[in-house]
């Protein structure tokens, strides 16, 4: 029995390809739920960031670490992880579960998803019962 269920999942999908070939994953929090870790004098020692992140928020913050005048090509840009930095506070983080209208059947689809300011994250989608990690209630909302 695994003690966390998200680091045990199988993931059953209609094409050809075998174990470890190319398959760009689900939306069941096992897929989505990465680990990254920055390191050296411009960053808290030994600080575990509780608000979401993605890879376009690192090069963001990378980019402001070096002093790069970064210009946005559309709306998908990442934001500057300030928490990580030293003095920086963690930032308002709301959470939220949208949820479909049923299907015929009943079936809905949850999207499990945080925001920090205008950026969304997306955690987590599918359907309740098949969806490892999918939770159809929010978490409270944190603040500073």
């Amino acid at each position: 029995m695994c003690g966390e269920p998200v680091r045990c999942t199988v993931e059953i999908a209609d094409t050809i390809l075998q174990q470890g070939q190319g398959m760009h994953g689900s939306f069941s929090r096992a897929d989505t739920w990465n680990f990254m870790a920055m390191q050296g004098p411009d960053f808290k020692s030994g600080f575990i960031d509780p608000a979401p992140a993605s890879n376009a928020d690192l090069g963001r913050t990378i980019a402001q670490l070096m002093q790069f005048d970064v210009h946005d090509n559309g709306t998908l840009v990442g934001r500057v992880l300030t928490e990580t930095l030293p003095n920086g506070t963690l930032p308002d983080i709301a959470s939220r579960v949208v949820t479909s209208e049923p299907a015929a059947n009943g079936l809905v689809t949850v999207l499990n998803m945080q925001m920090v300011g205008n950026t969304r994250y997306f955690d987590a989608a599918g359907f309740p019962g098949r969806t490892v990690g999918l939770s159809t209630t929010a978490l409270p909302s944190a603040t500073q």
